[in-house]
């Protein structure tokens, strides 16, 4: 069963969240649930910094052993941060996925995307509709 989702931040309906870091930046990541549908995460390729993105873009691709998944962004912006602690452990991801399984840290260009993504209590509703179907 996955993890409570924290209520810091906020999540999409393609499995990232996202956390304001109060600066104009973001960090963003996947969910508990979507790393535990991964199973078990064997490879992360990073965004390179500078890299801009538009919302819902291809950002990271996570590979686990069962299938290799695209990181959407959850808001436009630019990449100004990649985890680097990802490339010897991708593990983290499926340790911590709130944590230090973060993925790559944005520059927003339009915050208003992030009030825009589901809150904590509208993503756990999300995936329980999903499940069901």
């Amino acid at each position: 069963m996955s993890k409570v989702n924290p209520t810091d931040r906020r999540y999409s309906r393609e499995h990232e969240w996202a956390i304001n870091n109060g600066d104009g930046t973001v960090t963003l990541g996947i969910t508990d649930h979507a790393q535990e549908l991964l199973t078990d995460i064997v490879f992360v390729e990073l965004p390179e910094i500078g890299k801009q993105v538009k919302q819902l873009e291809t950002v990271a691709v996570v590979e686990s052993v069962k299938s290799v998944s695209d990181v959407y962004s959850p808001v436009t912006g630019e990449v100004i941060a990649a985890n680097q602690q990802l490339e010897p452990n991708p593990e983290l991801i499926n340790q911590d996925p709130y944590g230090q399984g973060w993925i790559a840290k944005l520059r927003m260009e339009q915050p208003g995307e992030l009030q825009a993504l589901l809150d904590a209590a509208g993503y756990e509703a999300f995936i329980a509709a999903e499940e069901h179907h």
